[in-house]
């Protein structure tokens, strides 16, 4: 059964909302069109020779990467260079490639959560929320015939959330008017006729990535042929999204146990580190490949040590002068357990949506660094 591409990627998205993404990155579907008839699905880490080899042997012609196939703008596809040599295979091969990158990493179940969750992290929190869902309220009239049945509708499309709580709504009876005019089919009343109904006024509160379903949704379920509603945007601040997580071991242990901690979740074999063995930890802080410039973030939130990638000598340093432990994993072990994590969820989401559609994680997509 193939399913078109823009419906795998819509998928992802809601998995990763693309405005999630930071200003600078360079995301969603980079190479392929959205019209195409997707067969298989490859994730990955990153598109190079081996992945796009590997997609070719396993029929997949949807490659969903984290990180960038294009990241900065071409300024030619030379093909006798590596890069061009693989767009142009890629093309050849009609095979599509779709990047969540750094909207994967400020998902709520995106690279950082995923981490969190292998070190067995409690209270976990975003480290640098810098960015909210917008939350909207709508409102509907409804004759009362038909409010519960609107109303399960609404919720059920995603609204009416209000932290843990669920099918939150408000509704007040009222007289409504409406007078229809030639060419209509009214719900109630004459052509020509003033007419007076007895209405609900339901309000809820709507996620910004769910409104226009719940809009759908609404419309689908209510009577009228004109259904009357009104969108607010409103002030109040949504879920803190943002990149890092912190939270809290199960126990106090040391910084030598919690290496150890590390190299087990996450099947590597060395370790950078900076700062005291017998150091206790309880309270850490992380970010999922390169994060260094939270270093000062997670020493002011008060955490022990501080887990991410790619830290550089005098990064290390800023840590140390800080006071804060730190221990470097590597770009690619604190970023690859999402691969496996969004490979699931886009199974269960196509399942969900009644499609039936492979999808495969890169066996063939390797650390580039190695310890002699």
């Amino acid at each position: 059964m193939s399913v078109r591409c823009q419906t795998v990627t819509s998928l992802i998205e809601k998995f990763a909302p693309k405005n999630l993404a930071e200003d600078w990155d360079s995301i969603g579907l980079q190479v392929g069109n959205p019209a195409q008839e997707i067969t298989g699905v490859l994730v990955t880490l990153d598109v190079n020779h081996d992945v796009l080899s590997e997609a070719l042997l396993l029929g997949a012609n949807l490659i969903v990467s984290h990180h960038p196939v294009i990241f900065k703008p071409l300024k030619n596809l030379r093909l006798d260079l590596p890069q061009g040599q693989m767009m142009a295979e890629l093309i050849k091969n009609d095979i599509a490639v779709y990047c969540a990158h750094t909207n994967l990493d400020s998902a709520r179940e995106g690279v950082n959560q995923v981490l969190a969750e292998l070190l067995e992290l409690q209270d976990i929190q975003v480290l640098n929320a810098d960015k909210s869902e917008k939350l909207f309220k709508i409102v509907v009239f409804i004759p009362e015939s038909h409010t519960n049945a609107v109303r399960e509708a609404m919720t059920k499309a995603g609204a009416g959330w209000i932290g843990n709580y669920s099918d939150c709504t408000f509704s007040v009876q009222g007289m409504g008017t409406f007078k229809a005019s030639e060419g209509c089919n009214p719900f109630l009343g004459e052509i020509g006729v003033l007419e007076k109904a007895a209405e609900v006024r339901l309000e809820t509160i709507v996620r910004e990535n769910h409104l226009n379903k719940v809009i759908r949704s609404m419309i689908q379920a209510h009577p009228y042929e004109e259904v009357a509603y009104d969108i607010y945007q409103l002030a109040n601040a949504g879920t803190g999204y943002g990149l890092g997580r912190i939270g809290r071991l199960p126990q106090k242990v040391k910084l030598a146990q919690f290496m150890e901690k590390v190299k087990k979740a996450l099947c590597v074999n060395a370790l950078r580190f900076g700062g005291d063995t017998e150091a206790d930890v309880e309270k850490v802080a992380l970010c999922g490949g390169s994060g260094s410039k939270f270093i000062h973030k997670a020493s002011f939130a008060g955490a022990d040590v501080f887990l991410t990638g790619d830290v550089k000598y005098h990064e290390a340093q800023q840590a140390l002068e800080l006071g804060l432990n730190f221990v470097d994993a590597g770009h690619f072990a604190t970023e690859i357990p999402v691969v496996g994590k969004l490979a699931q969820w886009l199974r269960d989401a196509l399942i969900q949506d009644g499609l039936s559609l492979p999808v495969h994680i890169s066996r063939t997509n390797c650390d580039v660094i190695s310890y002699f």
